[in-house]
């Protein structure tokens, strides 16, 4: 991590960047778009596999929902914490269904804004400035933000191959300080890594022996293939009393723009969490929440037949990269491939190269926190016909 204090001026006239935000790392690849945009007027097509987005189509009854509930003028007041009661409803009813178990829906579910917002603003309900934070490296970068914004000694942990990208429980248990909060991630983003139930339940009682708050972050449980059930923490005895499961509309509904998740778990942590929210925000459009809960009433075909698309993507990706000469291998979620770069450049080099001459978009796993450097992501983001042509560019550019 670059320590950038050095370029703060003293001079109390001028306004200068908080030394605050030296802290942080360097946006990898900020220069992408510039690159594209330049790489477009030259009149050539870009391939991008780098952004997190399936890009299918929306549920339809979501949008005949949003649709008649826009014209409704009670729903474009302010939401607040608690939001609408059916979204609350619809939620708790589909965390039953999912994972049969009951979940109050005043107590136990807390609508956010998009679950990137409130996983990092949950460091500021749970944390003390100095208590440990054990993130996973790479990590989803809300992580690092949000430990790092409530002035926490922040413990990256490496995934490894050789682990199965998973944190090992005793780390967990040895882990320095005063530890009080995990953040964790299965289906991850972004190695594609799954967690078994019985490695979870380890988990929980590693947390509840240390006393630690589990931010288990399931935004990729609906994504998962060749007959894998991702497990959360309402299928672990006591699993909600340690901590909070976040779920995200975004990938699994394909609404990433329309920011709507939920949290669900410990009532006090909810409670914690819904306070500090009040001082950032009034709540997501009651009229998208309206929409979300329409979707999630719904029978899960739609999900089905969103894995039937990402399916067949995967198998076209896992072929083209295959033939291109990568080392990749079939993920059993999320939405991701994860492989080391074919060469012996820094990640972020390979990718701007490739980008460059290919025109394709990759993500360097640097991008994800020091431990994914060596390692690129690719996204299940094109249609399966078009994976033949990425791997093509890919290969010519190796």
């Amino acid at each position: 991590m670059t320590d950038k204090t050095s370029e703060y001026t003293a001079d109390s006239r001028e306004w200068s960047p908080p030394r605050r935000l030296g802290g942080l790392p360097p946006y990898p690849l900020a220069d992408v778009p510039d690159i594209k945009a330049r790489l477009l007027a030259e009149g050539r097509t870009v391939i991008d596999l780098g952004v997190g987005d399936p890009g299918l189509p929306v549920p339809s009854i979501a949008i005949e929902t949003l649709h008649e509930a826009i014209g409704n003028p009670v729903l474009s007041k302010y939401g607040f914490q608690r939001g609408l009661p059916e979204y609350r409803q619809a939620i708790a009813g589909w965390l039953a269904r999912r994972f049969g178990a009951e979940v109050d829906a005043d107590l136990e579910v807390l609508p956010v804004i998009g679950s990137k917002e409130a996983i990092a603003l949950t460091a500021l309900a749970v944390l003390d400035p100095g208590d440990s934070v054990l993130i996973p490296d790479p990590g989803y970068a809300p992580y690092f933000g949000g430990a790092y914004f409530a002035g926490a000694d922040v413990i990256r942990f490496g995934l490894r191959a050789e682990d199965g990208y998973l944190i090992p429980p005793d780390v967990i248990r040895r882990a320095r300080g005063r530890l009080r909060l995990v953040y964790m991630n299965y289906p991850n983003n972004p190695t594609s890594a799954v967690a078994e139930t019985g490695y979870l339940k380890d988990v929980v009682s590693a947390c509840r022996e240390r006393g630690a708050v589990l931010l288990f972050d399931n935004a990729y449980s609906e994504i998962t293939f060749d007959g894998f059930r991702a497990p959360g923490l309402l299928d672990i005895e006591g699993g909600r009393e340690v901590g909070l499961e976040f779920h995200s509309m975004s990938k699994t509904y394909n609404t990433t723009g329309w920011r709507l998740g939920w949290a669900t778990g410990n009532r006090r942590l909810i409670g914690a969490l819904r306070r500090v929210k009040t001082f950032f925000d009034t709540g997501a459009f009651m009229a998208l929440q309206a929409a979300a809960a329409a979707v999630l009433q719904d029978p899960d075909a739609y999900i089905q037949r969103s894995l039937e698309q990402l399916e067949r993507r995967r198998h076209a990706a896992v072929a083209a990269l295959r033939d291109a000469g990568l080392d990749v291998q079939a993920p059993r979620g999320t939405l991701y491939l994860w492989f080391p770069v074919p060469s012996e450049e820094k990640a972020e080099d390979f990718c701007r190269r490739l980008l460059i001459d290919s025109g394709v978009v990759l993500l360097p796993g640097s991008a994800m926190g020091p431990g994914g450097e060596g390692f690129v992501r690719a996204s299940l983001a094109i249609h399966e016909d078009r994976w033949e042509e990425a791997g093509r560019r890919i290969q010519e550019a190796l």
